[in-house]
């Protein structure tokens, strides 16, 4: 069985991905980018990937490939059509970490909410220590309790951060990007009520055509003056540009992004600009990289790989 690994270094070098030469010969690349693909994939049975893209230009060559195998719950990256014109199946791997991103949503939250990149400055620039007073507190913060926390796409990273949500005091409303929403344990409400009523929204749907670009200017203008926007979901559901424009005129008071619209950031991505951290916190794409996570990642992708040797589907979108 031949089997490449795309994007090796996309769990990180700490995490150990020698179990998969159990199911035979492994070919790995530290990293691939779209005009590697076609030759590195053509001689495969198995591909493991994460970003690079799956699709008729990249796999039109690989006559071989029957599985491949995602190191990520999103797909958008494979044509899933087409791989079901020839018969491969894709697999990706769900709810590994819901975890490690609940986390960093509320990491981020309260980095902005309480001003922490100001009040560490505070302190370490010498103005505390020449202060007379016991205190500070020149950038005012509030509580959690009493506030309206909406969410967008109520799946397993929304519920666990409504569940935390609640702990800390807040009303939890939520808006369904699919339409579909089962969820009754919160009250679900329009998109218009949502971007009115939220004093924190935090993003945790599928990039999507019903999805993409979702907070706009539009959007943005119907929100609260006092909101801050978290998007742990995927760049494109916020239009980087409006945002931008919505930050510069206090349309919002801040943003908590671990996503943008393309990555790593571009030199034309106008948030590069914004230097103030108490309106602006970007982290580059690792809310689900705890150690956990990424070794849970590597060993679930084990076991698709395992399920389809062995005749059954698991995980299996296309």
């Amino acid at each position: 069985m031949k089997i490449v690994i795309l994007e090796r270094d996309s769990v990180g070098t700490d995490i150990d991905v020698s179990c998969y030469e159990k199911f035979g010969d492994v070919t790995i690349y530290a990293n691939t980018v779209q005009r590697q693909v076609a030759e590195r994939v053509r001689d495969a049975e198995i591909i493991i990937g994460n970003k690079a893209p799956m699709n008729e230009q990249t796999l039109k060559d690989a006559t071989r490939v029957k599985l491949i195998c995602l190191f990520s719950t999103g797909y958008d990256c494979v044509d899933l059509e087409y791989c079901r014109s020839r018969g491969i199946q894709v697999a990706n791997v769900v709810d590994y970490c819901t975890d490690a991103v609940c986390q960093h949503t509320f990491a981020m939250l309260f980095y902005l909410l309480e001003h922490l990149r100001h009040y560490d400055d505070y302190v370490k620039n010498g103005a505390y220590g020449s202060q007379e007073r016991f205190s500070n507190f020149d950038l005012p913060f509030t509580e959690l309790r009493g506030k309206t926390w909406g969410i967008a796409g109520m799946g397993h990273i929304g519920r666990k951060v409504a569940c935390v949500a609640e702990t800390f005091g807040c009303n939890v409303i939520f808006y369904s990007t699919s339409g579909n929403s089962r969820c009754t344990e919160y009250q679900q409400v329009d998109l218009d009520t949502l971007l009115a009523t939220s004093d924190i929204l935090s993003l945790h749907c599928p990039l999507s055509e019903r999805t993409r670009n979702l907070i706009d200017q539009d959007a943005l203008e119907k929100m609260k003056k006092t909101a801050i926007l978290l998007n742990v979901a995927r760049g494109p559901v916020i239009n980087n540009s409006d945002l931008y424009w919505a930050l510069q005129n206090e349309v919002i008071a801040a943003a908590g992004l671990d996503v943008l619209e393309k990555e790593p950031i571009t030199s034309d991505n106008l948030l590069g600009r914004i230097q103030d951290s108490n309106r602006l916190l970007i982290t580059p794409h690792m809310a689900w990289a705890s150690t956990e996570a990424r070794a849970r990642i590597v060993e679930e992708v084990y076991q698709n790989v395992e399920a389809y040797l062995m005749g059954k589907a698991r995980n299996i979108i296309s």
